[in-house]
C-alpha cells in the first residue's frame, strides 16, 4: 500500500501542533474530509474554527520534517494509514479522538482483524513471562491479532509468543519507525514486520520521549476489543493502558498472582475495580468471540459492499455463514487459496479482488474455519 495520493495533506494534519480532535471533526464537517484543508481557502479554514496560528501551521509545516516523512514513505513497505483509509483500525475510529494517520511498516491488513492487547510489567517475573507467552500463543491461534507496545518484559514476550505460534502481531511504538526502542528488540521488530505490523503515531525522527508513551498506550487500547494485563506494579504504565481501555468502553482482563508478588498488585487493583479475572486464555476467547464475530461482520460490510447480506444467521446459531457459499466473490477467493500456505499477494493476484476486500473476506473465512492463517501472511484452505 503506497502513500495515499494526498499524503502531504494528511502529513500536514499530523505535523500541525495544536490540531486536536474537535478541530479535526470541524474540518471534516465543513469540508467533507480533514485532508480537504489543502484545497480550501484561509477563509474556509477560519470558518471551520481554525485560528491564524493553526492555518499557518498547516500551510507552512517544517520543510525538513515533511521531506523526511515523504522520503520515509517512498519505501515500498512503509505506509501512511489515514483516517479515511478502509484499513484504518475500525475500533480506533470509534474513540473520541482518533489520530489523523498512522505510520506503518509491514502488512496493514492486520489492522482490520480483531485485536487483543496484552500488556504488563517491564520487570516481569519468570512466571509472568510464561503467562505472556502462553496466552499470546493460544489467543493468536484463536484468530486474534496480538497487539502490544514492543517494550521489555511482558510486551516483547507476548509478541514473540504470538510469532512462535504462527500468529500475527502489531507492535505500537512510542518512537518514529526509523528507530527501535528498546534497541534490544531490533531483531524482534524485524520478525514482526515479516508477520504483522509495526505502527506509530509519531513521524520518523521522533525519539523515545516520556510523554509519547501514554499516547502510544491510547492507540494500543483503542484498536483492541479488550486489554489483558499480565503482571503490573501499582505505578505501571500498563494501568494507564487499562484505564484508557475502560474510558474507551473496552473489556479489561487481569491475571491474578501471589499476594507476595509486588508485580501482581496492579492486576489485583484492576480486579477490585471491575476487571475480569482470568486464569486461562480460553476464558478471554469465550468472552470476546461474539464481539470479534460482530466486528468481522461490520468490516465485511464495509470493505466488501457487494457481498450478499441477506441470509447471514445470528452468529451464535451457526458455525458457518451460508452467504459465503452463495457469493461468487467468496467462491473466487476460496479458489485462489491453495491447500498449501499461499501468500496474500498471490491470492490477490489470482482472485483479482482488491487488497481491502481480500483482507476482510479472509477474516470471515478464517472465523468460519474455511481457511487457516500461517506465518508470513500466508493462508491455506481447509476444505
Amino acid at each position: 500500500m503506497p502513500a495515499p495520493p494526498c499524503a502531504e495533506a494528511w502529513l500536514g494534519l499530523v505535523l500541525a501542533r495544536g490540531l486536536g480532535p474537535k478541530r479535526m471533526a470541524a474540518l471534516e464537517a465543513a469540508l467533507g474530509s480533514p485532508a480537504a484543508w489543502i484545497d480550501a481557502s484561509d477563509r474556509q479554514l477560519a470558518d471551520a474554527g481554525l485560528d491564524d496560528t493553526l492555518i499557518r501551521a498547516l500551510r507552512q509545516p517544517d520543510p525538513a520534517l515533511m521531506q523526511r516523512c515523504l522520503d520515509w514513505l517512498a519505501h515500498e513497505h512503509h505506509h501512511l494509514v489515514t483516517l479515511d483509509d478502509p484499513l484504518f483500525p475500525p475500533l480506533l475510529k470509534r474513540i473520541p479522538d482518533p489520530p489523523a494517520a498512522l505510520f506503518a511498516i509491514g502488512n496493514p491488513g492486520c489492522l482490520v482483524h480483531p485485536q487483543l492487547a496484552i500488556v504488563g510489567s517491564r520487570n516481569a517475573t519468570p512466571g509472568g513471562l510464561d503467562h505472556a507467552r502462553s496466552f499470546a500463543a493460544t489467543l493468536s491461534r484463536a484468530g486474534f491479532v496480538i497487539t502490544s507496545g514492543l517494550a521489555a518484559g511482558v510486551d516483547g514476550t507476548a509478541h514473540q509468543g504470538c510469532l512462535d505460534a504462527g500468529g500475527r502481531t502489531i507492535a505500537v511504538a512510542g518512537t518514529g519507525l526509523d528507530q527501535v526502542y528498546p534497541a534490544r528488540h531490533r531483531k524482534l521488530a524485524h520478525a514482526i514486520v515479516e508477520n504483522g505490523l509495526l505502527l506509530s503515531l509519531f513521524p520518523p525522527g521522533t525519539g523515545p520521549l516520556a510523554g509519547n508513551f501514554p499516547a502510544r498506550n491510547r492507540i494500543i487500547s483503542g484498536m483492541s476489543l479488550g486489554t489483558l494485563v499480565i503482571e503490573a506494579g501499582l505505578r505501571s504504565g500498563s494501568l494507564i493502558t487499562a484505564r484508557l481501555a475502560n474510558e474507551q468502553g473496552r473489556d479489561i482482563f487481569a491475571v491474578p498472582g501471589s499476594v507476595h508478588n509486588p508485580q501482581a498488585r496492579g492486576c489485583h487493583r484492576l480486579i477490585r475495580e471491575g476487571a475480569k479475572l482470568v486464569e486461562t486464555a480460553e476464558e478471554v476467547v469465550e468472552e470476546l468471540a461474539p464481539l470479534a464475530r460482530q466486528l468481522a461482520d461490520d468490516i465485511e460490510h464495509l470493505l466488501a459492499p457487494n457481498a450478499a447480506k441477506e441470509s447471514a444467521p445470528p452468529l451464535d446459531e451457526t458455525d458457518q455463514s451460508p452467504h459465503i457459499e452463495q457469493d461468487p466473490e467468496y467462491r473466487r477467493l476460496l479458489d485462489a487459496v491453495g491447500f498449501d500456505p499461499t501468500p496474500v499477494d498471490e491470492i490477490i493476484q489470482r482472485s483479482r479482488l482488491t487488497p481491502a476486500a481480500v483482507s476482510s473476506m479472509l477474516l470471515m473465512l478464517e472465523l468460519d474455519g474455511r481457511v487457516s492463517a500461517h506465518a508470513g501472511g500466508r493462508y491455506s484452505r481447509n476444505a
